[in-house]
Order: structure tokens, then C-alpha cells, then sequence
């Protein structure tokens, strides 16, 4: 029988066991959700009413953009696996991004738009996969939920103060959207700062051979290695790859409230509304989870996100979409955190960035799918065609996600 290495338990600096390092990426997440929330609760009007564009061609940014960090998430993780570092690729990455938030203001065509969000999305795939995996590094696996959670929680705290400063900023700059675009440059610097002075990445085990000799690097998107992750990982991203095809971008969320007459300086709003459902259900979500397993929490999820598509369906009138907007923040705080905190359950820790990584890539397929679906069935049959569609494939996911998935024995909690 192997021996388990038992999890190394950092030093905590708060009531909740959590370690330092996870708060730190937590207030890192937050500042830079607050930075790409204000540009992107204003984006899909700045593009259809602003630069001339087309709905489908929201569908297709939002959806181009996502499955771009998502293939850079695969590559960046298991980098962070060969180096046994992750702390430089997490910095890079979310210099990368800050770098890029200037060229929002300056775009003078949906062309622009395309570039920054590709270049901007690119910065998060640098540094997605290697920080979820600093993460679990970070963390004992009895907190692995709460630890994921308190990030979510934090980074869609800022997704929550981005809107809402979004639609205050544009009352102060009377509806120029460029001016407040570059207000977003100043919270993106200050995450950086945050990682370079408040984040101290662990120690890596080193694998050793049979013989007690130390293990040489190598590169881990290999035959031997991807098997290493095991049936049951790849299994869970099959069913993960699924349920995410029935989740479109917000953009749309954002798009429905405009239809049905809400004013652009209150559009934001929606996102705040969303946020705001999706921050405060995030780390009890993700405590529970811990408690009493994964599966149950996110089949709850998914039934939030059906309800949010049926609201979205049937509003006659803007505030109706808020009350949507609740729902699907709802469905993304119990089910977002639990998903890394799956994987970090099934994969090996020496893979946990190429596990983090494929998962990414999977997910971000899918909602690149869902995203580009969402647009086509909007312009060819409206908003209720696309949001009724979304409510039938959410429940046939969600079904079969409670038949089919098993919790791992070996790894549930």
C-alpha cells in the first residue's frame, strides 16, 4: 500500500485556518475582477452601440477570448508542474494582464476589442492553472473547499465593485465610456504589488525512484503522465465539459436588461446584482462542500441556474432581469469554487497544474461552444429562444450529472 504524505499546513493568519498565502490570492483576484469587471460590464454596449457591432460578434469576443485562456491554462499549468515553480508564472500572468487594460479605451473597432480581450484573456491563462494549483499547495485538503471558496468569494467581490463603479463613473464622466475604461488601469496595478510582497510560495516534494533516487523533471503532457491523473479525472472533466455548455457568457445577461429598456448607465448594474449573489454564496459553499461533499452542492447549483434561465425567459421588464441575475450569481458561488476544489481532490500533487490545466481547457471549450450557440440562436430567434434553451440543457446536465458522477472514495471528503 503507498504511504500518503500527509498535507503540509502552512501558517494561519486568520479565524478561518486559512493560510496567508490563499487571502493574498484572494485580494489579488479581487483588484483584478474589479480592473476587467469595469470594462466588461460596459464592453457589449461599447461594442453594438458604441463601435457598430453585431450581436453574434459579442458571442464570438466573449467566446474567442475565453477559449484562448483556456488552452494557455493547459500549457501554463503543467510549465508550473516542470519547474516545480508557480509564484513567477502567477506574476507574469497578472502582469500581462494589467499591461493590456489600456488598449480598451484606445480601440477604435470591434477589431481592437478582439486583440485587447484575446491579449487580456492570454494574461489569464498564464496564470490560472498556476494558481489554483499554488493554491492547493497552499492548503490542507480538509480546507480545500473554504480555501477555494474565500478566493471565489474575494474575486467576485470585485467583480461586484467593478460594476457598480462602472455605472457611477459613468454618470461622473456622462456616459464616456473610454474615460472610465481607463479608471481600470489602477486596480490592475495594485495586484500585482500584492503578489510580488504578499504571497511566499511552499516548498515542493521532490518524487523519488523505487531506488530512493530523485525523479528528473520532465515535461508532464506525456502518455505516462496524463494517465497518472487517473479514470476518475478524466471522467469528471467529460461530465464538467458538459455542464458547461449550458452556461453563455453574462454578456448576455447584459444584453437582455438593454432590450428590455434599461438605461446604459444602470446595465452595469446587472452585473453588480449577479456579483453580489455570487460573492456571498461562495465560501459557504465551498465549507460545505468540505462538510458534506461535493456532488450534492453542485446539483443545487445547477438548479439555480435553471431558475435564473426561466426568470431571463419570461421578464417582460428590466428588473425582472436582476432577479435572473441573482439566480445565475447563485448557481456560480455553488458550483465555480467546488469545481477546482474537485480537482484538487483526484490529481497527483506533482501534476496539479496539468490537472488544473486540462480541466481549464475543457471548460473554456465549452463555453466558447455555449457563448458562440447563445449568439446565433439570439439573432436568429430572439432572447427567449436562447435563454429557454439554456433552462432545457441545464436540466438535462444536471440530471445527468446526478446519475452519472461519483464522488472519489479515495479523495472525498
Amino acid at each position: 500500500m503507498k504511504k500518503r504524505i500527509p498535507d503540509a499546513t502552512p501558517t494561519s493568519t486568520h479565524a478561518t485556518g486559512l493560510p496567508r498565502g490563499v487571502w493574498m490570492l484572494g485580494f489579488v483576484s479581487l483588484f483584478m475582477d474589479m480592473s476587467s469587471e469595469i470594462i466588461h460590464s460596459l464592453l457589449p454596449l461599447f461594442l453594438v452601440t458604441g463601435l457598430g457591432a453585431g450581436v453574434v460578434a459579442v458571442g464570438l469576443i466573449e467566446g474567442v477570448a475565453e477559449g484562448t485562456a483556456s488552452v494557455m491554462k493547459l500549457f501554463s499549468g503543467a510549465l508550473s508542474d516542470y519547474l516545480g515553480k508557480r509564484k513567477g508564472l502567477v506574476l507574469l500572468g497578472y502582469g500581462f494582464a494589467a499591461l493590456t487594460k489600456p488598449l480598451f479605451p484606445l480601440a477604435g473597432g470591434a477589431g481592437m476589442v478582439l486583440l485587447a480581450r484575446f491579449m487580456d484573456r492570454l494574461g489569464k491563462g498564464i496564470r490560472g492553472s498556476p494558481r489554483d494549483a499554488l493554491i492547493a499547495d497552499l492548503t490542507p485538503s480538509k480546507l480545500r473547499g473554504a480555501a477555494y471558496g474565500l478566493r471565489q468569494a474575494l474575486d467576485t467581490t470585485g467583480a461586484l465593485l467593478g460594476p457598480l463603479l462602472a455605472s457611477l463613473l459613468m454618470v461622473v464622466f456622462l456616459g464616456d465610456f473610454r474615460a472610465v475604461m481607463w479608471v481600470a488601469v489602477i486596480p490592475a496595478g495594485l495586484c500585482v504589488l500584492l503578489i510580488v510582497f504578499g504571497v511566499k510560495e511552499p516548498p515542493r516534494k521532490v518524487r523519488h525512484d523505487k531506488d530512493g533516487s530523485p525523479l528528473a523533471r520532465r515535461w508532464p503532457i506525456r502518455g505516462a503522465d496524463l494517465s497518472r491523473l487517473g479514470r476518475g479525472f478524466w471522467i469528471f472533466v467529460a461530465i464538467i465539459f458538459a455542464l458547461t455548455l449550458v452556461r453563455f457568457s453574462e454578456a448576455f445577461l447584459l444584453l437582455r436588461g438593454a432590450e428590455l429598456g434599461l438605461a446604459d448607465a444602470m446595465v452595469p448594474l446587472i452585473l453588480a446584482a449577479l456579483s453580489f449573489a455570487f460573492a456571498l454564496s461562495s465560501y459557504p459553499a465551498g465549507v460545505l462542500s468540505d462538510r458534506l461533499g461535493r456532488k450534492n452542492v453542485v446539483i443545487w447549483g445547477f438548479g439555480m441556474m435553471i431558475v435564473a434561465d426561466l426568470i431571463l425567459f419570461i421578464a417582460e421588464a428590466p428588473w425582472v432581469v436582476f432577479l435572473g441575475a441573482v439566480f445565475w450569481g447563485l448557481h456560480l458561488g455553488l458550483t465555480q469554487g467546488i469545481f477546482s476544489a474537485m480537482v484538487a481532490d483526484r490529481v497527483p500533487e506533482d501534476l496539479r497544474g496539468t490537472g488544473f490545466g486540462v480541466f481549464h481547457l475543457v471548460s473554456g471549450t465549452g463555453l466558447f461552444l455555449a457563448s458562440l450557440l447563445a449568439g446565433l440562436l439570439w439573432q436568429a430567434f430572439g432572447a427567449q429562444a436562447t435563454f429557454l434553451a439554456g433552462a432545457v440543457l441545464a436540466l438535462i446536465a444536471v440530471l445527468a450529472f446526478a446519475l452519472y458522477y461519483r464522488e472519489d472514495a479515495a479523495s472525498a471528503p
